[in-house]
């Protein structure tokens, strides 16, 4: 890996499955966590333009439909690019990201189109971040729909999320109430936002995703960087053993009423589906009038027709 890659946040490592922090202060790493309940907590470090992270949706999506009730992922945002004059040497301007991004996208399989940072660049991370923290404070479910509507307009559509009006305009499609985001942007979520980043430095989060894995006697695993599915699994069943999966549909018409849109990948890790065949079937059901795709020059997503 050259220097210019350690340099910059956004220039993720494929190999290692990580968008690394530059020089970041770690506190002292927390020696234990507790966890109350009786499920397996999972507490995942990501940020809202992180690929790495975006990577790994087929992974998370496929974790929840077979764990079910049994696990709890909570959400933390990491801060991956506060703005552009923090980062010493290497990579220094957007657009030196726009050509890695289009890579990262064939290397994840997930669409991601690098000419936002030709086009719109943005300018810090932190704006999305801090609308997550907002969005939670109304609707923990409707958070994560936001979360995945910011991640579809910066990844696909070219969309600069660090833009209040774009923050407006995902929030509105998943039914958040956007006066009380925006009081909220400016206020408590701020410090909501702090505290996530204080969380990361205690447990020694240096790049995303990052997620800790704590069952309720506080023995945890973490696993580090976009892995396949079965290392999720293994970290799950080292600290909870006797943990059951729960058995799923993995029909279109079932899986598309679990998740509003899914990309070729998603829906070929979801449906057990050979991933060669993944995106015949998705074509097939678009041909037929039943779903709708939208296009990226790396890829696309599909969503059903209505």
């Amino acid at each position: 890996m050259t220097n210019e890659t350690t340099n910059n946040p956004l220039l993720c490592n494929p190999e290692t499955g990580v968008c690394e922090i530059p020089n970041l202060q770690i506190e002292e790493p927390l020696i234990s966590e507790q966890n109350n309940t009786e499920v397996v907590k999972i507490i995942y470090f990501t940020d809202p333009i992180c690929s790495s992270c975006w990577g790994i949706e087929p992974q998370l999506r496929k974790l929840k439909l077979e764990y079910n009730s049994a696990i709890e992922i909570e959400y933390r945002m990491g801060g991956l690019l506060p703005d552009w004059s923090y980062n010493s040497g290497g990579i220094s301007k957007p657009s030196d990201v726009a050509h890695h991004w289009d890579e990262v996208s064939i290397y994840y399989d997930m669409p991601i189109d690098g000419d936002i940072w030709l086009e719109d660049p943005l300018d810090s991370s932190y704006p999305p971040s801090i609308a997550f923290k907002a969005a939670s404070l109304q609707d923990s479910d409707k958070a994560l729909l936001f979360l995945r509507e910011l991640r579809e307009m910066v990844f696909l559509k070219k969309i600069n999320i660090a833009k209040w009006e774009n923050i407006a305009l995902a929030a509105q499609k998943v039914g958040l109430d956007v006066k009380q985001l925006k009081i909220d942007f400016e206020g408590k979520a701020k410090i909501l936002f702090q505290d996530d980043l204080k969380l990361a430095r205690q447990y020694g989060v240096r790049g995303f995703p990052t997620l800790f894995f704590i069952n309720n006697s506080g023995n945890k695993e973490t696993v580090y960087g976009s892995q396949p599915y079965v290392i999720y699994e293994k970290a799950i069943a080292k600290i909870q053993p006797d943990i059951s999966k729960k058995a799923y549909s993995k029909s279109w018409e079932a899986i598309f009423s679990k998740f509003e849109t899914l990309t070729a990948r998603e829906f070929s890790e979801l449906t057990e589906t050979p991933r060669k065949e993944s995106e015949a079937v998705l074509h097939h059901l678009t041909e037929r009038g039943v779903l709708k795709q939208f296009s990226t020059k790396n890829g696309a997503i599909w969503k059903r027709a209505k």
